[in-house]
């Protein structure tokens, strides 16, 4: 017996592009490449070994061509193959043996291949059910059927397992941030080798599932199928937005928050939850503490509409629950800061003045959930009333504008934070010439 006692790993570089053909074979051959890293040019998958032969077609008549097996140990240890017949620069070995490595030496040309004997790994798929107990994150197929891992060597003899590429299919949700809704997907989970037991994410909707396999099979038009009954999803997913309603009041002060929610009181945020379908009881929470010890509110909407008033922290999750309870899932959690009151009054303003110039009294404020004011003249007559503090008085009185001179406001106010305020003042209108009133 003829040994290659040598570093295949320094023969990788010198690759024959001849060709390798099997005949006697019921089917197709299936040709797979593998990494290089393997040393192997090809893997040959044979649906049944017996009876075939392989022919190695040489590039020159004249050249010398051996052949040799090896198996787990490696090419470092392959063994010549006698027997090899040759027809003009054919060479061919008449009956292949499965689950092998050859070396195909032409020269200082050699080929690395092996050669699998699919018929000893027959892939049987009989069954698909689900384990009788499944948590809410994951759920358990279990598989009837067979079929043994589909193994090789290296050339240095490192044991590889080939893909099979078995296939589960099934139906779940998926969200879609942009469209604000979660949409019924298709799954495709690919296993390399037979599992009689399988764990994926557990689904969001009622799903069968479709296990199929293997992609030799499908090659030789053979493909295994199995789809499971019906399975009732419990396990719960949900996602939230939440909108917080702006203002643009110029005499409002800008009250900056680290959450992007709060501010300046009154603020008004619509919550909106999305739940999975199993979610049967749906809960907002409105808390003043992170760990919702101290619950405010308590919501069984999809959608609220919540204002804060009063200055201070909250915080705001939803939780949505399956009929029995055993499954939830929580939303991220909502910080909104209301911060304390401020409101501060001019002395004077200039009606008819550059438009958008100090030509408008109106207060500086924040936080002012309650707010009344009245401007008089110097005669106790009332010629102005205001309900919010975003309103202002434009210097006219029964739509003509007033003489310039002094005027009183009196205010009447109260904060987010309690405070309350019981104002009065001049107001000093100046630089143009008004109309009596």
């Amino acid at each position: 017996i003829r040994y290659i006692l040598l570093a295949v790993s320094l023969s990788y570089s010198i690759l024959s592009t001849a060709q390798v053909q099997f005949s006697g074979n019921s089917r197709t051959v299936y040709t797979e490449t593998p990494a290089a890293s393997t040393g192997l040019d090809y893997i040959y998958v044979l649906y049944d070994a017996s009876g075939v032969s392989m022919s190695y077609t040489a590039q020159n008549a004249q050249n010398s061509v051996v052949w040799y097996k090896y198996g787990s140990m490696g090419g470092g240890y392959a063994e010549e193959i006698s027997g090899i017949t040759k027809n003009g620069n054919v060479t061919t070995l008449n009956s292949v043996i499965g689950n092998c490595g050859y070396i195909i030496e032409e020269g200082t040309t050699r080929t690395y291949l092996w050669v699998v004997n699919y018929k000893d790994y027959y892939l049987e798929l009989s069954g698909i059910s689900f384990a009788e107990t499944q948590d809410c994150g994951t759920t358990q197929l279990n598989v009837t059927g067979s079929g043994n891992d589909i193994i090789y060597y290296t050339i240095n003899g490192v044991s590889q397992t080939l893909d099979r590429n078995i296939t589960l299919e099934y139906r779940t949700l998926s969200w879609s941030g942009d469209n604000t809704q979660w949409t019924e997907t298709t799954t495709t989970e690919s296993y390399e080798v037979f599992k009689s037991s399988i764990v994926i994410q557990a689904p969001y909707c009622d799903t069968e599932f479709t296990l199929k396999g293997d992609k030799f099979l499908q090659y030789w038009e053979l493909e295994e199928s199995i789809t499971s009954d019906t399975y009732s999803t419990n396990s719960v997913a949900v996602e939230t937005t939440a909108v917080q309603e702006t203002r643009e009041n110029l005499n409002e002060k800008t009250v900056e928050t680290t959450t992007g929610y709060g501010g300046s009181a009154p603020v008004t945020i619509t919550f909106t939850a999305y739940c999975t379908d199993a979610a049967t009881h749906k809960e907002w929470q409105v808390a003043t503490d992170s760990e919702f010890s101290n619950l405010n509110l308590r919501l069984y909407e999809d959608e609220i509409v919540q204002t804060f008033n009063t200055e201070g922290t909250y915080y705001v999750k939803f939780i949505g629950t399956n009929s029995t309870g055993d499954c939830s899932a929580e939303s991220t959690v909502y910080t909104v800061t209301i911060g304390t009151s401020s409101l501060e009054c001019p002395n004077a303003f200039s009606p008819q003045s550059t438009q958008g110039v100090n030509d408008e009294w109106k207060v500086s404020y924040k936080s002012i959930i309650e707010f009344k004011c009245w401007i008089f003249n110097r005669w106790g007559i009332q010629i102005c009333e205001l309900t919010d503090p975003s309103q202002g008085w434009d210097g006219k009185y029964k739509g003509k504008y007033v003489k310039s001179g002094t005027y009183y406001y009196v205010i009447q106010a109260k904060g987010a934070d309690g405070q309350e305020y019981n104002l009065k003042g001049d107001i000093n209108i100046i630089n143009y010439s008004g109309e009596n009133q």
